[in-house]
């Protein structure tokens, strides 16, 4: 409430909107620290329903309110939970909007598929939790599947949750691209850099970006524009390269690639800075067996498993399909209790 009232001195200093980029600012970090008191004033005041209810159920003797209050009561602990970890992720940049890469490993198809399995995991969760997934870059596989992608998420605090996938995914199945049936593990690995906040100044220098510009291609190299709108930034003093490829217009391909490679920059930076950082680029292993950080295994048994927390899910096609909730959540309590 502090920082609330802080802000709102800002707003009403005379000429506080001469600066309307900053004015705006202000405001959205007002509008969001607005949600989260907000979050805990609707818990407080369920929780104090659900009491009423418990009273009313108990003097008047009336059973029929039982299932009633019982639904309400999960409810309340699963919001509870949820408001509870959003309030752990107070890192500078857990609140920012995400950028994430997928690659396919070594094994062709087979991990390019995999690598369009992963990519299509993260959309659900998103639309699942309410975030906006918009893919930015997508290199097709040569028969089926993906090489790469990068997709933007878009809502509060979408970094803080997705940087718990960060590492290299395995996949145990049987391949249906073998004809003998065989079974087959395949590797990818997903990264997440937090997307830099308009007010924290990135200087990219012209003369420090070589522009490619390119046709944008689809599935087995199919064309699917007629111009060069495809760009390509390669940052030469940190090797840095991004594209994208997503919309017709060249230029909001460039404004779209600039804005991941000033994600990359910031977190490169703070890498440079902070050798706490440094450990989040320690895991960029090499995507291969003995680097993995969650298993999805489709055969001989059904489950997926996360070796960090040795948290498992049987039911494999749930999580396939967005379910990854249960793997976030005790991976950023695991973080939080190896820092206290």
């Amino acid at each position: 409430m502090k920082e609330i009232e802080t802000l709102d001195e800002q707003v009403a200093k005379p000429g506080f909107w001469n600066d309307n980029e900053t004015a705006q600012k202000v405001q959205q970090k007002r509008s969001q620290l607005q949600r989260t008191v907000n979050a805990w004033n609707d818990l407080n005041k369920e929780c104090e329903d659900l009491g009423a209810m418990i009273e009313l159920a108990e003097e008047d003797g009336d059973e029929s309110l039982n299932a009633e209050i019982g639904s309400a009561d999960t409810a309340l602990r699963e919001k509870v939970q949820q408001t509870e970890l959003q309030a752990m992720l107070s890192g500078d940049s857990d609140v920012n909007n995400a950028i994430m890469t997928i690659n396919s490993g070594a094994g062709g198809t087979e991990s390019q598929d995999w690598a369009q399995m992963l990519l299509r995991m993260y959309t659900r969760w998103a639309e699942r939790n309410g975030y906006k997934a918009e893919i930015l870059d997508m290199q097709y596989g040569d028969e089926a599947g993906i090489k790469s992608a990068t997709v933007n998420f878009t809502g509060d605090y979408a970094y803080g949750y997705l940087k718990a996938e960060i590492g290299v995914h395995r996949l145990v199945r049987i391949s249906p691209f073998d004809s003998n049936k065989r079974r087959h593990t395949s590797f990818a690995s997903v990264f997440v850099y937090p997307e830099v906040d308009d007010e924290i100044d990135i200087e990219v220098k012209d003369e420090d970006l070589r522009i490619d510009v390119y046709r944008a291609s689809g599935p087995g190299g199919q064309g699917v524009n007629t111009t060069d709108s495809a760009v390509r930034l390669t940052h030469v003093p940190s090797g840095i390269i991004v594209q994208c490829q997503n919309e017709r217009s060249q230029f909001k391909n460039k404004a779209s690639a600039l804005k991941v490679l000033k994600s990359r920059l910031y977190e490169f930076e703070l890498e440079k800075q902070d050798e706490e950082k440094r450990s989040l680029e320690k895991q960029k292993k090499k995507i291969e067996w003995g680097s993995q950080i969650r298993s999805y295994v489709l055969h001989p048994y059904r489950m997926a498993k996360d070796l960090r927390t040795q948290v498992e899910m049987g039911n494999v096609d749930a999580v396939l399909d967005g379910d990854l909730n249960a793997f976030i959540e005790a991976f950023l309590m695991h973080s939080k209790s190896q820092e206290t």
